[in-house]
């Protein structure tokens, strides 16, 4: 089930981001509403950024925020959305799951889409006005499968490795700047996509779903147990902050001790 509500993790004061805006896309479910219940306990006036517009509005009412419903996969309509945040949280995504020779191409597209060309074309934008006031944080919501690969996953793993590129491009443009530009880099988190995930490998392998938690999802992670989306607002809350002034061009890896094999 999802957690939703204030993070378990808030370790930054309520004044902290006070007079700050952000941007988080992908803001009305999973690590996204936890991002933005987060930035806003901090302090910050959160641009609430989802195509599921009730979700969105409902959200952005209830943290003083503002809603915007947009396409991700339409460059027209990202571009419409607001250049003046001083944190953006790039953390819409999507799953497709098939083989490299069945991939449907118009599917890989639209995850690129979505997933690569959407933050570029929001930072493209972010960025001059950050450079301008001297503070900026950019923190990409990416994956362990930015970092390793699964089967069966071309489409999302490309997606999240080219997220990590382009956030350490950033980084090393925006350093001079005063911004940072990060990655946050989860393992399995107790997302709707993923307890999607759990459901549909149950039945199709005929176990228990606590059975795919332990077996399938978390094979690879010392730590059989999901992540909390508000431990990942955490993080990013924690690369927001002054303690995490000199980090940029990183990935904070949360992943249980998966990458550590």
């Amino acid at each position: 089930m999802e957690t939703s509500g204030t993070p378990q993790h808030v370790p930054l004061a309520p004044s902290a981001l006070a007079g700050r805006t952000a941007l988080v896309t992908g803001a009305a479910s999973g690590i996204g509403l936890a991002c933005a219940e987060a930035l806003a306990a901090a302090g910050a006036h959160v641009q609430v950024v989802d195509k599921a517009g009730d979700a969105a509005r409902s959200l952005a009412e209830r943290i003083g925020g503002t809603a915007w419903v947009a396409d991700l996969s339409v460059a027209e309509a990202v571009d419409q959305l607001p250049c003046d945040a001083d944190i953006v949280v790039n953390n819409a995504g999507l799953q497709h799951v098939a083989p490299v020779h069945a991939f449907p191409p118009d599917r890989f597209a639209l995850i690129h889409r979505v997933m690569v060309e959407a933050p570029f074309r929001i930072l493209r934008r972010t960025l001059p006005g950050m450079y301008e006031r001297g503070w900026g944080r950019v923190v990409n919501i990416s994956s362990v499968h930015g970092l390793r690969a699964s089967p069966y996953k071309s489409a999302y793993v490309s997606a999240k490795h080219a997220l990590e590129g382009l956030s350490k491009v950033v980084a090393l443009e925006a350093a001079p700047h005063g911004v940072t530009s990060n990655c946050v880099s989860p393992g399995y988190v107790r997302t709707p996509l993923v307890e999607n995930q759990i459901a549909d490998q149950a039945r199709s392998h005929g176990i228990s779903e606590q059975e795919v938690v332990g077996r399938v999802l978390l094979e690879r992670s010392a730590v059989k147990s999901l992540i909390e989306p508000g431990d990942v607002a955490g993080a990013v809350l924690w690369l927001c902050g002054p303690g995490a002034a000199h980090v940029t061009g990183s990935s904070v890896v949360m992943d249980g001790g998966w990458t550590a094999h």
